[in-house]
């Protein structure tokens, strides 16, 4: 069943329009960069539960690419988050009327469908530890539905964390 999941999320993802957006200091040797730390306040506009698996996402993204978590890191990531309602364009419409020769009489109304759709910004900034300076970042915007389960939730951020985090270091062959 999880396996359909994934599926699921990588067809939906693969059918998006949204592009990882990137920016990065060009003067960085980013192979100095090997250890890393999460700022305390991380996660600004995200809940709880959603920064936990945000962090959870970017421990095993970095650590499959051979960076270490330490008290003493080379760099600090910061991730913020941005949620605005998606516009719902899909009404069905409704009209009552009624006309004479010289009176005219009319209703009409719109009820929307579909469930109701946010866009998210989620945003992964690098820090580098010794000149508080940003060396890295990363953002996608992508559509979410207002109510998502905590495996919804999971494979969601699992999906974003991934594609912003194949964008670096920014030399690569992406």
């Amino acid at each position: 069943m999880k396996k359909v999941q994934y599926l699921f999320l990588f067809l939906l993802m693969g059918c998006s329009t949204s592009k990882v957006m990137t920016d990065y200091d060009d003067a960085i040797n980013f192979d100095d960069f090997k250890t890393y730390a999460f700022y305390e306040d991380v996660g600004v506009g995200l809940h709880e539960l959603d920064v936990n698996r945000v962090i959870s996402a970017i421990n095993l993204e970095l650590k499959q690419r051979g960076f270490q978590e330490s008290e003493n890191p080379d760099f600090y990531i910061n991730v913020t988050a941005k949620t605005s309602q998606n516009l719902n364009n899909n009404v069905i419409g409704i009209g009552l009327g009624s006309g004479g020769r010289n009176s005219g009489f009319g209703i009409s109304g719109g009820i929307p469908i579909g469930a109701k759709k946010l866009n998210e910004e989620l945003v992964i900034e690098f820090v580098n530890a010794k000149t508080d300076q940003i060396i890295w970042e990363g953002a996608l915007n992508s559509k979410i539905k207002e109510n998502r389960t905590p495996e919804e939730k999971e494979l969601h951020y699992n999906e974003v964390v991934k594609r912003i985090l194949d964008t670096y270091p920014p030399n690569s062959k992406n």
